[in-house]
C-alpha cells in the first residue's frame, strides 16, 4: 500500500479506479489531462496497427508502470484541480488569481466595515436588542 506521500502528480501511474484491462490508458489519460475514450481509442488503435509489438507494449507498461495510489488525492476538488492544471497551467493559474483578487476584495470591505463607526453603532443595536 503506497503512502499520500509517496504519490507525484507529475509521474505516470496506471490508473487501476478507471481502468478497462490494467489501466494504463486511463493512467495516460490522467497524466496528459484528456479524455480516457480518446486515448484508449487512439491506444488501440495503435496496437491494433503495431499489432504483436503494440500487445508486447502495453504488457511492458502494465508490469513496469506502478498503479495509483488510492489515497493520491484528498478529495475530487485536488483531484479536479490538478487534471485543470495539467490541461492548461495558464488558465488554471488565471483562475487562481481571480479567486485570490476576489477574497483579497472581500477582506478589504470586511476590515473597512470592522474598522468604520458603522460597526460600533450595529454593536450597540445588538447590544441593545439583547436586553
Amino acid at each position: 500500500m503506497s503512502n499520500r506521500n509517496d504519490f507525484r502528480p507529475r509521474r505516470l501511474y496506471r490508473d487501476t479506479r478507471r481502468s478497462a484491462v490494467a489501466g494504463v490508458f486511463s493512467g495516460i489519460a490522467d497524466y496528459l489531462g484528456i479524455s480516457v475514450g480518446a486515448t484508449r481509442i487512439v491506444g488501440i488503435i495503435a496496437i491494433l496497427m503495431m499489432f504483436p509489438v503494440g500487445v508486447v507494449l502495453y504488457i511492458i507498461a502494465a508490469m513496469v508502470l506502478q498503479p495509483m495510489p488510492d489515497n493520491a488525492y484528498t478529495g475530487p476538488a485536488e483531484e479536479q484541480f490538478v487534471r485543470a492544471l495539467r490541461r492548461s497551467p495558464e488558465e488554471t493559474f488565471s483562475d487562481v488569481r481571480y479567486r485570490f483578487k476576489n477574497m483579497e476584495n472581500r477582506l478589504q470591505k470586511m476590515e473597512r466595515y470592522v474598522t468604520s463607526s458603522r460597526f460600533d453603532l450595529d454593536r450597540e443595536f445588538e447590544e441593545l436588542g439583547r436586553d
